[in-house]
């Protein structure tokens, strides 16, 4: 792809990023081009229709996750400040608008695959986690994706909100020194 149609590319995909984010998925595309700086044709040979648009959105957005978490899992910490530094991470990022946007069927297979490999990513982080001590025993890998899935792909999600905390304080193992 030339460096310009990169470029026209790269602001479409931004445009629609914060129109979606700001006023919800109602978002023309014609609204799309014009915050972005260009004709409704240039966006039309980029993305066809609105679900390329959007497929493209959630897919990018999904990568960027599945490569945060292979670098964070590279890093010499614990699996609990792995799980934190994602779940971090996830609260910048627009899964909530994505899962909203992209969620109907069909899901793409690659976009499928993508979800997969995300998951078992974390289901291996937390058993990592569980096995260090740190996160509680009595609740399987598969559970604790589903949480952090509710954690990150909800609505006004952030790190520090309370619901946030409240399931991020029941999944950490407590040590409860007896007398």
């Amino acid at each position: 792809m030339r460096a310009d149609a990169r470029r026209n590319r790269e602001r479409i995909v931004t445009a629609a990023l914060d129109l979606f984010t700001e006023r919800g998925p109602g978002v023309s595309m014609d609204e799309i081009a014009q915050a972005a700086g260009l004709g409704v044709g240039t966006l039309y040979r980029h993305f066809p229709d609105r679900r390329a648009l959007v497929d493209d959105l959630a897919t990018s957005t999904l990568k960027g996750l599945r490569d945060h978490i292979r670098a964070q899992t590279s890093e010499n910490v614990s699996r609990w400040e792995v799980l934190l530094r994602v779940v971090r991470y996830c609260a910048g990022q627009p899964l909530a608008l994505i899962t909203s946007l992209a969620g109907s069927p069909p899901v793409p297979p690659f976009r499928a695959e993508l979800v997969r490999e995300i998951d078992e990513l974390l289901a291996d982080i937390a058993r990592q986690a569980e096995q260090e001590g740190s996160i509680r025993r009595d609740i399987t890998p598969e559970q604790v994706v589903d949480l952090l899935n509710v954690m990150v792909c909800r609505p006004g999600a952030r790190f520090d909100d309370p619901l946030t905390t409240v399931m991020l304080d029941g999944l950490r193992a407590v040590h409860i020194e007896t007398p």
